[in-house]
């Protein structure tokens, strides 16, 4: 089947080279019984994966059961996968069958499979290595024919280096990886998504299809969707039931869209991933603390200029007062430190220590103002061109100008 074919049966939307790829790379391996493990966010869809890679296989006569490994109780995991004998432990009045038994012959996904306990993907490994389990409370050991197909929306190398997850484990399972991109690799997706949704909704709710302004499609393309295909689908549905105007404008969309967390848009030029909004915010704070204490240093060494007899030094100390100062006044050199009585004197020439510094503002606030007005006058209002310039969106430009009451 062709990739096309592929979106049309499984109800796949999208053009993007991303996902084409991923959807390719599951035909591949389909015909085969190779382990997969799938990869991506939460939200992104991963779970119409193992449907595909099951039914372009052999096994697609066989059964086919998806498992959600975060949902089951650790305590009830094992029986659950491999089953137990009756008396095995508390309210096990009968022998019951697990999934491994269950599907023997077909196929079995493990969603979230890193969320399984240490003791239990040692029991997995073992299925997959040798096809052979134990059930709870049973010494005897049974055979299935099962293809497993895996997925996690966390990175297990970090998992692995935790000591939550197993390394073996790993390597057995992610024979073929499939990465599955998030929504916002996929920003040519989004409106032709936005579309499909709104009109199964119109279908749904019996009523017209909503539909996005201009600027709305773009603020909707521009937001950085961290709950991915699930959080469009929600918010779309959102707009089809509570909005009467079925177009929908700029500012009616941001009521629906939660604000994007952890970044200092306008003191930077371009998009990144999300990832490095924190380490944004950490660098600007830490320079913003290293001129507040230089600023805070000069007001020091000024107050040991102006009173020198309220302050003793050691002599390197005094060496390094002055030091400090030649390097915070470069433009003031005439200044000399002598040492009677181990107290410091200070001989000025063009110096003049009593003079107030002047305290900059350190407000990130200010900053984004000034540089959102000058933007804003350079490019005589157009906010598109605007937020192009300072890296940002235009639906964080909107938000903003509202924010600070810019005009």
């Amino acid at each position: 089947m062709t990739i096309q074919e592929i979106k049309l049966r499984f109800g796949i939307v999208g053009n993007s080279p991303l996902l084409d790829h991923a959807i390719h790379t599951a035909i591949q391996v389909a015909s085969t019984e190779i382990t997969v493990l799938i990869s991506g966010e939460s939200g992104a869809g991963k779970e119409v994966f193992p449907q595909i890679i099951h039914h372009l296989s052999p096994r697609k006569h066989g059964p086919y059961i998806a498992v959600n490994c975060g949902a089951i109780p650790e305590g009830t995991i094992d029986s659950e996968l491999f089953g137990h004998e009756k008396g095995s432990f508390t309210g096990a009045h009968e022998a019951r069958k697990g999934y491994f038994e269950v599907v023997n012959g077909g196929t079995i996904f493990l969603d979230e499979v890193a969320d399984l306990p240490l003791f239990t993907q040692v029991r997995l490994l073992r299925v997959l290595e040798t096809g052979e389990f134990i059930k709870v409370g049973s010494s005897k050991v049974q055979k299935t024919d099962v293809r497993v197909v895996a997925a996690s929306n966390i990175d297990i190398p970090n998992a692995i280096k935790s000591g939550k997850f197993r390394e073996d484990l790993f390597y057995r399972l992610s024979t073929v990886p499939i990465q599955v991109p998030s929504l916002r690799q996929r920003k040519e997706d989004v409106n032709i998504l936005f579309r499909k949704f709104a009109q199964d909704f119109a279908e749904k709710y019996r009523r017209p299809a909503i539909k996005l302004e201009a600027d709305a499609q773009q603020i909707l393309s521009e937001y950085r969707w961290p709950g991915n295909v699930r959080q469009l689908k929600n918010i779309t549905e959102q707009i089809s039931i509570l909005e009467k105007n079925r177009v929908i404008l700029p500012e009616i969309l941001q009521k629906y869209l939660p604000p994007e967390i952890g970044a200092l848009p306008v003191l930077f030029k371009g998009e990144t991933k999300s990832s490095e909004f924190s380490e944004r915010d950490l660098l600007y704070k830490v320079l913003f603390e290293m001129k507040k204490d230089i600023h805070d240093l000069k007001k020091l060494v000024a107050d040991i200029i102006q009173n020198p007899e309220e302050h003793s030094f050691p002599e390197e100390q005094s060496r390094l007062v002055q030091q400090i100062y030649h390097d915070l006044h470069p433009e003031e050199t005439a200044i000399s430190i002598t040492q009677p009585d181990n107290n410091f004197k200070i001989h000025e020439h063009k110096i003049h220590a009593h003079e107030e510094i002047p305290e900059e503002s350190l407000s990130l606030e200010d900053k984004e103002i000034e540089m959102i007005k000058k933007s804003l006058e350079k490019h005589k209002g157009k906010r598109k061109y605007a937020a192009r310039e300072l890296g940002i969106s235009e639906r964080t430009l909107y938000r903003k100008i509202n924010e600070y009451q810019i005009k």
